[in-house]
């Protein structure tokens, strides 16, 4: 278990020591980056830091509503102003990634800087890069953890309203809406001091997983109907979209978020798989139920990692390669995903 006080103290030292603080989330930022780097950013300015944001590239649709995120700096939009960001920082806090290949083209920007550098995540397989790694790998979000942190640094809860819906959506959106993920009895009380805030939930519910178009809600049903294959004989099912598929339904950056969580709810299957075409690769992630760690899966053929549920990876073929090439390497694995059946 992290030891809180430790580490709060080491980044207390940090921050009093900081002028000019970047707070970085990672490429393809889902709700616990954007929230976890939304929530810190509403804790320091309150303490009078200066603070920026940057994402190394768009943010996904259905967080765009979330207060203060047009502060956000998107690297790929203008690369000379975000370069500008890192070169006057004196610390770099990034969230939710464990990994330098997470910053996208902002890599070597970052590696190459001479601030200090944290890195504060919940996931297993640390590469290290950073001067302090803040983690707990038993946390369900990044937004929990920074949550606990947060709390220690104020000696007693950041009441702010902002704050507080932003640590709920990283919550809410890793666990999808407590339905998977390590969240404990701890987290609720959590949810339970942040909804005292004030937070509409009905209204965070709705624009987080009922904010989606036609097109998306088409999409979902197409890949369900036409690109879902069930192998009920290894507990197995997956799902493969191609740039074809994404073209057809209008996609924009998030449309298909949740789908691989789809499979999981038919009877009998314990391990979901999603392939999705980019430009000259595959992008995969992967769930389970039970004792299947997806993370190891991924890890030892797509070059990923993760949670023991909840992983992904990328492979650089065409996706019929990587779909008969997932095919193989379930057929190795496929006896530990029905071990204990």
């Amino acid at each position: 278990m992290l030891d809180l006080a430790k580490y709060t103290k080491e980044l207390s030292n940090h921050l009093s020591a900081s002028s000019n603080i970047l707070l970085i989330c990672h490429i393809n930022p889902d709700g616990d980056a954007v929230g976890s780097q939304l929530a810190f950013y509403q804790y320091l300015i309150s303490k009078g830091k200066s603070v920026e944001m940057l994402s190394p590239n768009y943010l996904q649709e259905f967080l765009k509503w979330m207060e203060g995120v047009e502060k956000i700096n998107i690297f790929i939009r203008d690369r000379k102003a975000g370069k500008e960001l890192v070169k006057k920082s004196d610390l770099i806090i990034m969230l939710d990634f464990n990994q330098s290949g997470r910053l996208g083209e902002l890599e070597d920007v970052v590696l190459e800087s001479s601030a200090k550098k944290i890195v504060i995540d919940h996931h297993l397989n640390y590469k290290p890069f950073a001067d302090l790694l803040i983690s707990d790998t038993a946390r369900c979000s990044t937004a929990e953890l920074l949550h606990l942190l947060i709390t220690e640094l104020n000696q007693g809860i950041f009441r702010n309203r902002h704050y507080a819906e932003s640590i709920y959506v990283g919550i809410v959106t890793d666990t999808g809406n407590f339905e998977h993920g390590s969240f404990t009895s701890e987290t609720f009380r959590i949810i339970s001091d942040l909804l005292a805030e004030g937070i509409d939930k009905e209204r965070v519910f709705n624009l987080v997983f009922n904010n989606f178009t036609t097109d998306r809600m088409r999409l979902k049903g197409f890949a369900l109907s036409e690109r879902m294959v069930v192998i009920p004989e290894k507990r197995t099912a997956y799902i493969s979209l191609s740039k074809k598929d994404l073209q057809k339904y209008n996609y924009s950056k998030g449309d298909s978020e949740g789908f691989v969580n789809m499979p999981l709810s038919i009877n009998g299957i314990d391990f979901s798989a999603f392939f999705v075409e980019k430009e000259g690769f595959v992008k995969l992630s992967f769930r389970s139920k039970g004792s299947f760690a997806v993370n190891e899966f991924a890890e030892k053929y797509f070059a990923g990692g993760g949670h023991r549920n909840a992983a992904g990876g990328e492979y650089y073929d065409t996706l019929n390669n990587t779909v008969a090439y997932f095919l193989e390497a379930l057929n190795k694995e496929a006896w530990k995903i029905s071990k204990d059946k």
